[in-house]
């Protein structure tokens, strides 16, 4: 049996929490075969999250996206260990609820660092070794807050952030087609994850749930299936500068 990912090597960011969209996907990009480096705040979490992935030779280590000289490093280590990078989700980031007039200047710029400019960081650190190899797919977490303006969870600050990181997918898939890199994003909706479960309510929960057309909340293995649309040349060769939507039908457009 060929695996869809069989000698790839992927970097994913912000993978370590156990319910998160950052370790499903890298449970499932393993099982097909890639070698998995995790790269998260937490240093014992990512290599624990490593070492529980299928097959061998993955690596977990301490990354803070918002630093550039970490994501060169992350992205060093993989080159060095996988000896190619193939692909890059970038995944990390963090939500705020503030109302408009409740952002604080120290708000603002945490959730815009570590969404918009830890992906910056990390397709900078990337894209050096992907050009070497005339080939590379990216892919940035966004939300569906971006298209919409909020509603779930996030403030206007956050949506703002994830806004941003279309522009920039966009951007950068028209700058790096090219060089055979294809650049896409992830919207997603409600997806029941640790940091949504966590800001939730019963009344909340079935309120939302009553906007999805599908009826019921996204899981993260579901996320991790369109990721690796996205990180299979077989599957989406012909794909750059898309945003593909996750969200049970509560955002038709």
């Amino acid at each position: 049996m060929r695996f869809l990912l069989e000698g790839k090597a992927a970097i994913i960011t912000g993978g370590a929490s156990p319910r998160g969209l950052g370790l499903a996907t890298a449970r499932l990009f393993a099982e097909q075969g890639a070698r998995v480096l995790i790269a998260d705040l937490d240093a014992a979490a990512a290599e624990a999250a490593a070492q529980s992935l299928a097959g061998s030779g993955h690596l977990g280590l301490r990354c803070d996206v918002t630093d550039k000289a970490a994501c060169e490093a992350a992205a060093a280590q993989a080159l060095q260990a996988f000896g190619r990078i193939d692909i890059v989700f970038n995944n990390a980031g963090i939500t705020s609820p503030q109302r408009l007039m409740e952002v604080t200047p120290e708000s603002y710029s945490r959730v815009m660092d570590v969404n918009m400019r830890g992906t910056l960081y990390m397709t900078q650190a990337v894209v050096p070794q992907m050009r070497a190899q005339r080939s590379g797919s990216i892919i940035n977490m966004s939300s569906v807050s971006a298209q919409r303006g909020g509603g779930v969870f996030g403030g206007s600050h956050y949506s703002a952030a994830k806004a941003a990181m279309l522009g920039y997918t966009k951007a950068a898939a028209r700058e790096l087609g090219p060089d055979n890199i294809r650049v896409n994003a992830l919207c997603a909706g409600f997806i029941d994850t640790d940091i949504t479960a966590g800001m939730m309510t019963p009344d909340k929960l079935q309120a939302i749930i009553a906007s999805v057309p599908m009826g019921r909340p996204g899981y993260a293995h579901e996320v991790a299936g369109c990721a690796l649309f996205l990180a299979c040349d077989q599957l989406s060769s012909y794909v750059t500068g898309s945003e593909i939507d996750i969200n049970g039908g509560s955002h038709i457009h």
